[in-house]
């Protein structure tokens, strides 16, 4: 295994870098187009066998491959959502056997960087962290300290691999979102956090999400990296980016939206995949982003595919 690429510093950081595309609704796309079978929703029980292996392979590459064609960044986010202790153990991991299987996500992470990066192109490796609760629903909240301790085993094991970051994606509260970020602080990795909302912009919580990022960025002197939004429609969460010069606004700086406008409850209860349409898409992240110059880092979350990343990619590229 290689060392980190871009540990210290993250090329989406520079406003010079451009667009970084990532992937979209890796679960969705996994179980509905691809007829795969996924326990608790997680993608990383896929790394077990050969077959599985080539699935997330070529899930993956066909993601880089948009960003290598149109000579824009990617963030490899390792399909690693599930892979903490509690969710693991559903899945039927013992702890050593989930440490291997994050440790092989970030290996596959990096095929797949070794084989589409360009000098144009250039990928992120990051080590994709879950909520240890639902994603719709944070039950029984976490102090930070408590969040700190049990998110630091899976953060740990990325800061001994290639991993050039890690990312919280579909954090419910502010207290788990503080400890994650202490403990990618301890480790010594650069963290994003990737809040969700519901249909109201609210947090599951109902905390604000100008509440949730000046919390966090208190508690841990805005240590993040940046902020970003996943798992809801546009619909749900663009009349809060009105204020263009809120400061917890100009500290997002990725999107990866949901494809359908349903609510998480309605989500949740679905059987069929609402893929919305990838050219609306497009556009509303066009348009937030002729607001927020700063949202470089685009990709899709429930229900979107290679179509929707493609999609947003040709609508926020510079026309000039």
């Amino acid at each position: 295994m290689s060392k980190p690429r871009y540990r210290d510093h993250l090329p989406q950081l520079d406003a010079a870098s451009g667009l970084f595309l990532t992937d979209g609704g890796i679960e969705t796309t996994l179980i509905f187009h691809e007829g795969l079978d996924l326990p608790c929703f997680a993608a990383f029980d896929l790394l077990k066998d050969a077959d599985g292996r080539a699935a997330l392979d070529r899930y993956f590459s066909r993601h880089a491959a948009i960003a290598r064609a149109r000579g824009v960044g990617f963030v490899l986010e390792s399909p690693t959502w599930r892979a903490n202790p509690d969710w693991g153990w559903k899945v039927g991991y013992s702890d050593a056997a989930l440490a291997e299987a994050n440790r092989a996500a970030i290996a596959l992470m990096e095929t797949v960087r070794e084989a589409q990066e360009t000098a144009r192109s250039r990928m992120v490796i990051s080590g994709c962290v879950g909520p240890r609760g639902d994603g719709y629903d944070p039950g029984a909240l976490m102090r930070p300290e408590e969040a700190e301790a049990y998110h630091a085993w899976q953060i740990g094991i990325f800061a001994g691999t290639a991993a050039d970051m890690v990312t919280a994606i579909t954090m419910t509260n502010a207290n788990e979102a503080i400890g994650i970020t202490r403990a990618a602080r301890a480790a010594g990795v650069l963290v994003a956090i990737s809040f969700t909302v519901e249909t109201d912009g609210r947090l599951p919580t109902g905390e604000t999400l100008g509440e949730a990022i000046a919390a966090v960025d208190a508690a841990t002197s805005a240590a993040p990296a940046y902020y970003m939004i996943n798992c809801a429609h546009p619909t749900h969460f663009a009349h809060l980016l009105v204020d263009e010069g809120a400061p917890w606004a100009e500290r997002l700086r990725g999107l990866r939206a949901n494809a359908s406008r349903r609510s998480h409850a309605e989500l949740d209860q679905a059987t069929d995949l609402d893929d919305g349409d990838p050219v609306e898409l497009g556009a509303q992240y066009a348009d937030l982003r002729r607001r927020h110059r700063q949202l470089t880092v685009l990709g899709g979350c429930c229900g979107t595919d290679h179509r929707h990343i493609e999609r947003i990619c040709e609508a926020c590229m510079p026309t000039a």
